[in-house]
């Protein structure tokens, strides 16, 4: 295999190819962690465009940042087709892996909303190309052309596909987007409210309408299907609270680009809690459980665009 398998040059320099993949490493991450909501997948989705990428004589390629993010999404969008065979077998509700995000990530507002677990969750009721052109269009603010190149489709049948994709998006997507301040806000007030088992407070802080997911993934216990109403909410919180007694702490963090909790149990880790809010009240609750989910709570990823 070549040396810039490992990153360096005869000279102890990183070669073209290298050079250029490592630059573009978190954006093609975050291309393929949005087309797929697997950080797991989208890893092996990148080790598969580098195999690709260092077969390419680099003479042929204009601009390195296209071409690879047209190999990052053929090489996504195959694999895509195979996850969607994987959740019909899924055991209980499937939330996407949740990412430990930097802080800044959060100001990138569009970046944000794109990652948070609210959005992913409604790209997953796109088809696998209607998925590929909206995030490439709206997020990564590709031209048609290009992301015809991506997708093997026509600039004419992209437009349509980019329209068809928007208006399914936009009738399902959160109402506002939050200020990263409101959304420490009403996390810190959460927070509080859990800790302290208060009942009201709870649903002072909750929405009306808030609907609570889990996802055990057959291998730890999780409610079987969405939970909906601030009383039921509540209750349901409460119930599991009082069970885990003092043995149940929380670490505020950055999920998906906004403020989320890690509870653990007697110092182990339980799950990641996502937080969507709206209006300054949690409208969202998403709580991811199952282990094989759980591999990136210990450290940061980078995502760009």
């Amino acid at each position: 295999m070549r040396k810039a398998v490992e990153g360096m040059s005869e000279d102890r320099r990183p070669d073209p190819a290298t050079e250029a993949f490592v630059v573009h490493r978190s954006l093609l991450f975050t291309v393929a962690y949005e087309m797929l909501g697997s950080a797991a997948d989208a890893e092996d989705v990148l080790q598969e465009t580098w195999m690709r990428w260092v077969g390419v004589d680099l003479d042929t390629v204009r601009e390195p940042r296209a071409y690879l993010v047209r190999i990052t999404t053929r090489q996504a969008l195959t694999r895509l087709r195979t996850l969607g065979r994987r959740k019909e077998s899924y055991v209980g509700p499937w939330l996407p892996e949740p990412l430990l995000t930097a802080p800044d990530v959060a100001e990138d507002v569009e970046l944000a909303d794109s990652l948070s677990m609210a959005m992913m969750l409604v790209l997953e009721m796109l088809a696998p190309t209607e998925r590929a052109v909206f995030v490439l269009r709206e997020v990564f603010d590709l031209g048609y052309d290009e992301i015809a190149e991506a997708v093997d489709k026509t600039p004419a049948a992209v437009r349509q596909i980019a329209h068809r994709a928007r208006a399914h998006v936009a009738a399902r997507r959160p109402r506002d987007v939050v200020s990263p301040a409101e959304s420490r806000a009403a996390l810190a007030a959460f927070q509080r409210a859990i800790e302290t088992g208060d009942l009201q407070s709870l649903l002072d802080i909750l929405a009306p309408d808030v609907v609570v997911m889990s996802d055990g993934g057959g291998v730890r216990q999780a409610v079987p299907r969405p939970i909906v109403g601030a009383d039921k909410v509540a209750r349901l919180l409460r119930a599991g609270l009082e069970k885990a007694g003092e043995a149940v702490t929380f670490e505020p963090v950055q999920v998906n680009g906004y403020p989320g909790l890690i509870m653990r149990l007697d110092g182990e880790v339980d799950g990641v809690l996502a937080v969507r809010v709206e209006g300054g009240l949690v409208s969202g609750l998403y709580y991811v459980r199952n282990p094989e989910k759980l591999s990136r709570v210990a450290r940061e990823t980078a995502v760009a665009r």
